[in-house]
């Protein structure tokens, strides 16, 4: 299962397909962006195995410098990846890219995230370590997915 519709949280079993999702993801976007990226990672909580996760990829994507992604904002919309500037309000500091069928037009689906900062920031560093400690401690994990 991949993507969920607009408005809509529902928690599924990790699966496989998951993460195979987003190495294909990150192939398309270090494609597209090349030499600008400093790193890109698969974060989020279908990054984390050992719980029960919204079926939406987060990817995040360190960069220098803002203006180096937007130039490719034509380039990532013909992949698929939709620029929300809107967001902006709620997530300083970083640019958003989402994917799926609600974005296109053609459905309602949510599948992916795209999540732009700037390297070394705390964002980023935030994205990294959450994502660690929550795989180094299953049992963190398991407890937090329990209080949502």
């Amino acid at each position: 299962m991949l993507g969920l519709k607009r408005g809509s949280v529902a928690l599924y079993e990790h699966e496989k397909q998951w993460e195979t999702e987003a190495q294909s993801t990150i192939k398309q976007l270090k494609n597209i962006l090349g030499c600008v990226i400093k790193d890109i990672q698969h974060v989020g909580s279908t990054s984390i195995p050992s719980i029960k996760a919204k079926p939406i990829i987060d990817i995040a994507v360190a960069i220098d410098d803002f203006n180096d992604v937007l130039k490719f904002e034509n380039e990532l919309r013909e992949s698929g990846f939709y620029y929300r500037p809107q967001a902006q309000a709620t997530l300083r500091n970083q640019l958003l890219f989402a994917c799926g069928s609600f974005y296109d037009g053609t459905g309602d689906l949510q599948t992916h995230f795209i999540h732009v900062v700037l390297a070394n920031s705390m964002d980023w560093i935030n994205y990294i370590n959450f994502r660690d400690y929550l795989n180094s401690n299953p049992s963190v994990a398991y407890e937090k997915v329990q209080t949502i």
